[in-house]
């Protein structure tokens, strides 16, 4: 990786922990408060790639499992992974990562509503597709009953994903940090042996 590339993921982890800054709004029926730090996963995906956002992301997991207290709350440390909010934790990373190569592949035509659609698929869907099933196991709860809960999310996470998309599109056209996949060239057919 280059220079820029590392800072980039070090600026993007540092994000990720300064909107747990902001103090969680817990709910009296689902142990998982509602933060901001989903906004930074899907501003990672849509403005860095899908690797260098995943590996963002990892550096923060990393420091939070070392103890520094960056989630919401000021919790930090092994022991939040097996909680209830761990396995949202834990869907950051393919959150980020399928953000980053959904808008990777719509690069050249990326508009904020399909830039919102991606953010919607992969900062919500992947990290709720991870996070609901922990929620439930940790919780003692029936898949339902968590999926019923975290309905509550779902007006913030709008929110989150269209300003991720207002910006995504913003530094698209000001200052792109993502390279669009370069089309593979047409492989020409061996020659024939006469």
């Amino acid at each position: 990786m280059k220079t820029r590339d590392l800072v980039h993921v070090a600026l993007f982890a540092a994000i990720l922990a300064a909107l747990g800054l902001m103090p969680p709004l817990m709910l009296p029926f689902i142990p998982v408060p509602i933060t901001a730090q989903t906004l930074g996963v899907m501003l990672a995906g849509s403005t860095l790639g899908a690797r260098k956002a995943a590996l963002a992301v990892l550096l923060f997991q990393v420091l939070v499992a070392a103890g520094l207290p960056l989630l919401a709350g000021g919790n930090g440390g092994l022991a939040v992974f097996p909680g209830p909010t761990g396995g949202f934790l834990v869907g950051f990373l393919p959150g980020a990562f399928l953000v980053g190569w959904l808008t990777e592949r719509a690069w050249h035509r990326l508009s904020v509503p399909l830039a919102f659609a991606i953010n919607m698929l992969g900062g919500v869907g992947a990290i709720y597709a991870v996070g609901i099933p922990w929620l439930a196991a940790s919780a003692k709860l029936s898949l339902a009953q968590a999926a019923l809960g975290s309905l509550a999310f779902v007006p913030g996470d709008c929110v989150k994903a269209a300003v991720a998309a207002s910006v995504a599109v913003t530094l698209k056209r000001a200052w792109p940090l993502i390279q669009a996949p370069r089309p593979t060239p047409p492989t020409s057919p061996p020659p024939s042996s006469t």
